[in-house]
């Protein structure tokens, strides 16, 4: 039998089921895999539940970057003490923050407060808009707002941070209100 004599209909699945099988043999282009970054929170003593479900957050939200919990040497060191949350930046992807209880003890959710921080090393400035819907407004929401999940725009912002190997320059974020 010649292929013109083949059915359309079944010349199109033929089709189909080599493309699936090309892809799932890796001999086609697959999608690019995600970045890992590693983070220790060992020095956040009463917050890691909090900076946990923090990193939860932003795993659930992209796909070109993972935050991934270790108690070795990590990417991102999460530690806190008694002033202001506050992440210090040294490269996309890398650096440090600091879960300050002066916001916890003003009522800021811990959260929230994690999912921000992490926000800054995935690349996202300070946006103090006063939306609670906006995760990097952080604490010019208020109090009330206990919304740990970013933005549809924070989140693209952050897949295309990761897709295209972003440069962030060396900044200190203060989340002071």
């Amino acid at each position: 039998m010649h292929c013109e004599e083949i059915p359309v209909f079944l010349r199109k699945t033929i089709a189909v089921l080599a493309t699936t099988a090309a892809l799932s043999t890796g001999l086609v282009g697959t999608a690019q895999a995600a970045t890992v970054l590693t983070y220790n929170s060992t020095g956040a003593g009463q917050f890691q539940a909090a900076v946990d479900k923090g990193a939860e957050v932003w795993n659930s939200s992209v796909t070109n970057v993972k935050l991934r919990k270790t108690t070795g040497r990590a990417n991102i060191t999460v530690t806190w003490d008694t002033g202001w949350p506050r992440a210090r930046v040294t490269s996309l992807g890398r650096g440090s923050w600091i879960m300050g209880t002066q916001a916890v003890n003003e009522g800021h959710d811990t959260v929230r407060i994690s999912s921000h921080e992490f926000g800054h090393l995935l690349g996202l400035p300070d946006r103090r808009t006063g939306l609670c819907t906006d995760l990097m407004s952080g604490a010019s929401a208020g109090t009330s707002c206990k919304n740990p999940n970013p933005s549809a725009k924070e989140k693209a912002e952050v897949e295309g941070n990761f897709r295209t190997a972003a440069t962030v320059q060396a900044t200190t974020f203060v989340d002071a209100a």
